[in-house]
């Protein structure tokens, strides 16, 4: 049989889609590779679900909390569940089916669209629903799916994962978390907001692998909401007349615990063991994520690969970034002037309540590499608006080049950390030091008051360092 022949062949139709899609208006010929729902993990069971669902639940946090700004109301309202998550599944679901219709449409003339499981037979050569196709471009963007560890019993159980505590209809009484990370946490805390008393089962706390000082303070403020239970090591899980045994270990102790839902949020792997690139010269890491170079580019010439199979990075922000990147290399330069991949700052954001964010470097990151820096600290509660919000935590950091006195980091948790960490992102972008950060004039009185204010502190540790 031989294979229809493409310009270019994008596999996932998440940020993948920024490359099939414009490539074909401009005259390739492109084919799209979708296993499932059109649009990605981000439309259909990640960031973009999840937020209508946190939103929901911050608003309800908000009414537990109205009494401390003397306004008195019915604490135990109800939330009809059921609707939310069907409102929010009805939402994701027209939005995907109306890239499928656009794809169905002819609207794309150029672009022809295959759902199914990508299965590589050879390098550049991929047999979808029993058709050869191929390409001398191939994108690999076929992100990842969450795990679950080797529990006994676990999977003989109707536990969910993120991608069906979305879809869920019952808000469960008791909920019992498995895992601390980002997605555990959101989910797990919005749960918590809408009605649910949730545990969390963690080994080592929550949300690893971050600023120390902020993941004090996370745990502080979250523990007040959830119940935690560290040093967990999950041996065994049941499910009978509708409930799940939960039987762990905890220093040295067996232990058991009943809920009505379990929520499975480990991690995720890369969905890279789908496409039998064993057929290929493809190389993988020891985690299972795809080896690229710097023009992300993989073992095999012209085969290309972005996000979270790649796993440089696991936002969404950064496979768009990657995507627009190849889009660039390889749909308007045509590949002929190969410039390599250069990411800006970083950014990454969790959605919990309190909200946590950060870009570039932490302060445990300098001390471990030996970098001299200077650190200013400014707290929610001591500024205008952190006093009108009432905060009871929260606050700013940032870490300078102790030299040089560049923007080297950020970490904020607190209000609306997500979109206050803007402010590092562009000033890191631009390479200011303290005194640019300071040229500026600062809304009276809003949020980034407590950023300026955590400049003013590092500019006095400056000055004080010099004298």
């Amino acid at each position: 049989m031989t294979p229809k022949k493409y310009d270019i062949i994008v596999i996932g139709s998440g940020a993948g889609a920024k490359i099939a899609r414009p490539a074909s208006q401009r005259g390739f010929k492109a084919a799209i590779i979708e296993k499932d729902k059109l649009g990605g993990t981000c439309l259909n069971r990640g960031c973009i679900p999840s937020k209508m669902f946190i939103h929901p639940a911050d608003v309800a946090q908000e009414i537990s909390n109205a009494k401390k700004f003397n306004i008195n109301v019915n604490s135990k309202f109800k939330v009809n569940f059921a609707k939310l998550t069907k409102r929010i599944n009805k939402t994701t679901d027209s939005d995907s089916n109306s890239i499928k219709s656009a794809y169905s449409s002819g609207k794309f003339k150029n672009l022809d669209y295959y759902h199914g499981i990508a299965n590589f037979v050879e390098d550049k050569v991929i047999k979808i629903n029993g058709k050869l196709i191929s390409a001398d471009k191939i994108v690999i963007s076929v992100g990842a799916r969450p795990i679950a560890p080797p529990i006994e019993g676990l999977k003989e159980t109707p536990y969910m994962t993120s991608t069906e505590a979305l879809r869920n209809r019952v808000l469960p009484k008791k909920m019992i978390v498995i895992g601390g990370g980002y997605i555990g946490c959101e989910l797990g805390g919005a749960y918590q907001a809408l009605g649910s008393d949730v545990h969390f089962f963690t080994r080592g706390g929550f949300i690893g692998r971050i600023d120390s000082e902020v993941r004090e303070e996370f745990t502080k403020a979250f523990s007040k909401r959830v119940v935690v239970h560290e040093s967990v090591q999950t041996t065994k899980v049941e499910y009978k007349r509708k409930k799940f045994t939960i039987y762990y270990k905890q220093k040295g102790k067996k232990k058991q615990d009943i809920c009505d839902q379990l929520l499975v949020a480990i991690g995720v792997k890369p969905n890279n063991d789908l496409l039998k690139l064993e057929n290929t010269k493809i190389k993988l890491n020891e985690r299972g994520f795809i080896k690229v170079n710097k023009n992300l580019e993989t073992s095999v010439k012209g085969v290309y690969a972005l996000g979270d199979c790649v796993g440089n990075y696991m936002f969404r922000h950064s496979a768009n970034f990657e995507a627009e990147y190849l889009f660039n290399e390889l749909v308007i330069k045509k590949g002929r002037n190969k410039k390599t991949i250069n990411y800006p700052p970083m950014p990454w954001s969790m959605f919990t309540n309190p909200q946590v964010a950060g870009v570039g470097a932490n302060e445990d990151e300098l001390i471990s590499k030996k970098i001299p820096y200077v650190k200013g600290v400014n707290k929610y509660i001591d500024s205008a608006m952190g006093q009108a919000l009432l905060s009871e935590e929260g606050f700013v950091k940032l870490l300078f080049h102790a030299k040089t006195k560049k923007l080297l980091g950020a970490q904020i948790i607190g209000h609306e950390a997500s979109i206050l960490i803007h402010l590092a992102i562009i000033f890191m972008t631009n390479k200011a030091t303290v005194d640019d950060l300071l040229e500026i004039i600062y809304v009276h009185p809003a949020l980034p008051e407590i950023f300026r204010n955590a400049a003013r502190k590092a500019q006095a540790e400056f000055a004080a360092t010099k004298n």
